[in-house]
């Protein structure tokens, strides 16, 4: 069963909303709400992820939130996604709650990622930025898409630099988005061959990192990042950029997040307001 989770949301004005619903600004539905993860700070982490990998995959448009159908396949299953992308059932009910309190399905379901991630960061310690809101919903996803676009673990720095030139990043955004996996957890199986084969580790961190993450079996089994996963801080930079400097890191990550989230939104008429984040109206 779905861990239950508290959201404090604030009533907004959903007529006013109704008559702008087509901009794309700052103050669409400011104060929507603000998530609350106390009672699982792992969830923050991957609200975060979960508009990251939406983004990447043609904009940030909530396809990654639709499941397969007849006629299309989710992009939950593709390498980037499957079985560690999560926090949909968390999506649903603020969907539901703010559709309840607006009377109708006004608040999108991109949008709503757009703003969990923001207040995830908020809520364990980091910075906050003005989300431009106004989003609407894909009518479609595309799991190859999310094969060939998302950044993979294996990527080297050259390859990770390409990776987010295409979706219009530069390398200052490359390193403060980086800076998001200073909260949550990584699983085995992503950095089994490192800590088993790399030469260039520090033998003390490999050693305890194996203690979780056997040479096989245990590949979903979990470490942090960094000694501090459920805070938002600077720690995941101790040996890089930004380590010294939080001011600067905070300033970064939210103009890069603001960056990443206007990747390719669908305003206007296109796309739709989602009924269920789950399926296309």
């Amino acid at each position: 069963m779905a861990p239950r989770f508290n959201f404090l949301l604030h009533a907004f004005l959903c007529l006013a909303l109704a008559t702008t619903s087509f901009s794309f600004s700052p103050k669409f539905y400011d104060n929507v709400f603000e998530a609350a993860v106390h009672r699982k700070p792992q969830m923050g982490a991957s609200l975060l992820r979960l508009h990251f990998h939406d983004c990447f995959v043609n904009g940030c448009d909530g396809s990654l939130l639709l499941d397969s159908t007849s006629i299309l396949e989710t992009e939950k299953n593709a390498r980037g996604n499957f079985n560690s992308v999560r926090g949909f059932e968390v999506v649903d009910q603020i969907k539901a709650e703010v559709d309840r309190i607006c009377g109708r399905p006004v608040v999108s379901c991109a949008d709503i990622l757009a703003v969990a991630a923001r207040d995830s960061v908020v809520v364990l310690g980091g910075p906050t930025w003005k989300v431009r809101l106004g989003r609407r919903d894909s009518t479609k996803a595309s799991r190859a898409l999310a094969d060939n676009v998302l950044p993979s673990a294996s990527m080297d720095l050259p390859a990770l630099i390409n990776n987010f030139k295409n979706q219009g990043l530069n390398k200052r955004d490359l390193v403060a988005l980086s800076g998001g996996h200073t909260i949550g957890l990584s699983q085995c199986i992503i950095f089994r061959n490192r800590i088993y084969n790399a030469t260039n580790i520090d033998p003390a961190f490999a050693k305890e990192r194996r203690t979780t993450c056997p040479r096989t079996g245990g590949n979903t089994n979990l470490a942090p990042f960094d000694p501090t996963p459920a805070r938002f801080d600077t720690t995941y930079f101790k040996n890089l950029s930004y380590s010294k400097n939080t001011d600067a890191f905070w300033v970064g990550f939210g103009k890069s997040m603001i960056k990443m989230g206007n990747i390719k939104p669908l305003t206007g008429n296109q796309g739709q307001i989602c009924v269920n984040c789950r399926k296309v109206n």
